[in-house]
C-alpha cells in the first residue's frame, strides 16, 4: 500500500514538471512573437521616417497641384453632396433617414395644387458623416455624393449649405461647390428654384 501512494506521488511529480515546462515553453513562445511584432512595426516606422528625407520625394501640392488643380478622388467617392433643386418634391426621406440629423428640409404646400414647394434644402456639414444613407431612399433621385473634396472656410457658418440659394449648376455639381459660392448664398432671401411643383 505504501509503495502505491509513492508511485502515484512520482508520477504526479514527473506530469507538474512536464506541465511547467509546457507553461515556460509557451510563455517565451509569446515573448517571442511580442518583441518580433513589435520590431515589424518599427521597421515601417523606421522606412517611413527615412523616406521623409528623400530628395526627390515631393509633397501632397507638389503632387496633385493642388489647389489649382482638383485633387483626383476614385469613382465612388463620397464626397460634399450634389442635389438637384429642380426635380426635388419635398418628401423629407433623407432627412428622415440621416443618422445626426444634419438635413433640414423647408417647404410650403402649393396653393391650388398638390405637393409641396422647397424653400430651403439645408446640410450642416458639421455635422454630416458622409455616410450616404441620404442617397438610397430619395424616390426622385434628387440627392447623389459628389467628388468635391474641399469646402474650407473661415468659419463655422460656411459649413452649412443651404442647396435651395445656390447657382443651381453648383448645386448639381455642374460647377464647383466653393466657399465664395456659399457665401454668396447666404445673402440670397428667395430660392433660386422651388421644384417641380412651383
Amino acid at each position: 500500500m505504501r509503495y502505491t501512494y509513492v508511485n502515484i506521488e512520482f508520477q504526479t511529480g514527473i506530469c507538474l514538471r512536464s506541465r511547467i515546462l509546457f507553461v515556460m515553453q509557451k510563455w517565451f513562445a509569446n515573448v517571442g512573437n511580442a518583441i518580433y511584432t513589435i520590431l515589424q512595426g518599427l521597421a515601417v516606422t523606421l522606412r517611413n521616417g527615412i523616406a521623409t528625407y528623400d530628395k526627390d520625394r515631393k509633397t501632397f501640392t507638389e503632387h496633385f497641384e493642388y489647389p489649382e488643380l482638383p485633387v483626383q478622388v476614385s469613382p465612388r467617392y463620397r464626397g460634399f453632396h450634389r442635389y438637384d433643386l429642380t426635380t426635388c418634391i419635398a418628401c423629407d426621406q433623407c432627412a428622415k433617414v440621416c443618422p445626426v440629423d444634419c438635413i433640414y428640409i423647408g417647404k410650403e404646400k402649393v396653393e391650388g395644387g398638390k405637393g409641396f414647394k422647397v424653400t430651403g434644402f439645408t446640410i450642416d456639414y458639421t455635422k454630416c458623416m458622409f455616410c450616404a444613407l441620404c442617397v438610397e431612399p430619395c424616390p426622385v433621385d434628387c440627392i447623389f455624393m459628389g467628388g468635391t473634396l474641399d469646402l474650407s472656410s473661415y468659419s463655422r457658418d460656411g459649413s452649412i449649405v443651404d442647396f435651395a440659394r445656390l447657382p443651381i449648376d453648383t448645386a448639381w455639381g455642374r460647377a464647383t461647390l466653393n466657399p465664395t459660392a456659399v457665401a454668396e448664398s447666404k445673402t440670397l432671401v428667395q430660392p433660386v428654384h422651388g421644384g417641380p411643383n412651383q
